[in-house]
């Protein structure tokens, strides 16, 4: 995904607060507002060794349970944390969501 600059990412705000408008009034549907939703995502973050590790202890959570949430083994967590190799992307989506809606998301 490319970097967007800071006006292409106000633009994109200001595209997609119009089309959430227009959604709650009726004049676009669902299907056409989850086209501007993914236009208008942000970047997932890069997710390196000591981020993995430090969100699994936020959560307490052993290399062993954060691997069965992420549909991965738990070797691949040990390496991600060991920095010997790097989560791919629907793992790193995961964490993502991990981070920002909690433990719950993913359960």
């Amino acid at each position: 995904m490319s970097i967007k600059t800071a006006e292409e990412s106000h633009i994109l705000n200001a595209v997609h607060e119009s089309a959430a408008d227009l959604h709650q009034l009726g004049f676009i549907d669902q299907r056409r507002m989850r086209e501007y939703d993914a236009l208008c995502l942000k970047a997932i973050p890069d997710y390196d060794a000591e981020r993995i590790r430090g969100l699994r202890e936020r959560y307490r959570l052993s290399q062993t349970v954060l691997a069965s949430l992420l549909n991965t083994s738990a070797s691949a967590v040990r390496q991600w944390e060991q920095g010997d190799k790097h989560p791919s992307g629907p793992s790193q989506k995961l964490l993502n969501l991990l981070e920002r809606k909690g433990l719950d998301a993913l359960i």
